[in-house]
């Protein structure tokens, strides 16, 4: 955590993370490519939230195949619980300034 976060920069990172739970990977892309040189904290948050929603919608795409066999059925709710709860848990931490790397993510875009 560094002392020159700003309150706007968090409101973003918040609004980053929160976004993706309503519209994918949409908001991140947006704010990383606008805001990546104005802040290493924001360009980092948005950065982290868009490599977890690519990897949220692999695993949906993976479902839907697996819907199929009818294990995909399971797994699409899951996915959606698991997106909402590190999304809200993500958002919270970015909030006080702490910086958040998901549990698991694929790390696809450095």
């Amino acid at each position: 955590m560094t002392d020159d976060i700003t309150p706007n920069d968090k409101n973003i990172a918040v609004l980053t993370h929160l976004g993706g739970i309503f519209f994918g990977f949409i908001p991140a892309l947006i704010v990383w490519l606008l805001k990546k040189d104005d802040s290493a904290f924001l360009g980092e948050q948005a950065r982290e939230a868009l490599n977890f929603q690519v990897t949220v919608l692999i695993g949906y795409v993976a479902a839907w195949v697996l819907a199929w066999i009818l294990v995909g059925f399971l797994l699409l709710p899951a996915i959606y619980v698991a997106n909402l709860v590190l999304c809200i848990v993500a958002a919270v931490n970015v909030s006080k300034g702490v910086d958040y790397r998901y549990p698991f993510a694929l790390r696809l875009i450095n």
